[in-house]
């Protein structure tokens, strides 16, 4: 961890907004695209990238130093994705006014004074509701590596820590996921 990661998260745990404020800069269009790619809906990851800032509020003080931010910051967000599919799959079927979300604006555009990284600004401007669906066809842990990955930007290391998993079996999901991906949405769209 570099030093001004760890002075911002020092600021942070004493309670100065100054420091959440360069913490939420720091990773809120990250966490946010990935919250939109795993919901599929931008109010949905609104909510979560809320709910995410109050919790690292709540949780700041029980982070290890010695372990990466990164990794336990999305370890957090991958089980509110999960929380959240799964209420969504046990609530009763309602309207859903999505549609609306289609003239909103990119993940990356929703932090204010924050210009979006090259890779997941071009990802995001490709990203049809092709790959959203095709996305929501992938068993679920496949998918949440495949967005870890590419729209977390986490190593597979990484994500192996999160899952408490061998690397080679990170490695043969994604892989397995990413030609799923291709096969749902035909040679014309590459996910990668």
């Amino acid at each position: 961890m570099d030093d001004r990661l760890r002075a911002t998260i020092g600021q942070a745990r004493k309670g100065d907004a100054e420091g959440f404020r360069a913490l939420l800069k720091a990773y809120g269009p990250r966490l946010y695209g990935y919250f939109f790619r795993a919901t599929g809906r931008h109010h949905d990851a609104e909510d979560l990238l809320g709910e995410m800032m109050l919790r690292l509020v709540r949780r700041l003080k029980s982070y290890d130093e010695r372990g990466r931010f990164d990794q336990w910051l999305f370890r957090i967000a991958a089980n509110m994705v999960r929380d959240r599919i799964r209420r969504r799959r046990a609530a009763p079927n309602v309207l859903s006014f999505t549609a609306a979300d289609e003239d909103a604006p990119s993940p990356d555009e929703q932090v204010p004074g924050r210009e979006p990284p090259v890779e997941s600004g071009v990802l995001a401007e490709e990203v049809t509701a092709d790959l959203q669906q095709a996305l929501e066809r992938l068993e679920p842990t496949t998918r949440q590596m495949v967005l870890l990955r590419h729209f977390g930007q986490m190593s597979f290391k990484e994500i192996a820590g999160m899952f408490g998993c061998p690397l080679g079996t990170v490695l043969a999901r994604v892989h397995r996921g990413l030609r799923k991906l291709r096969e749902l949405m035909g040679d014309e769209h590459d996910p990668a």
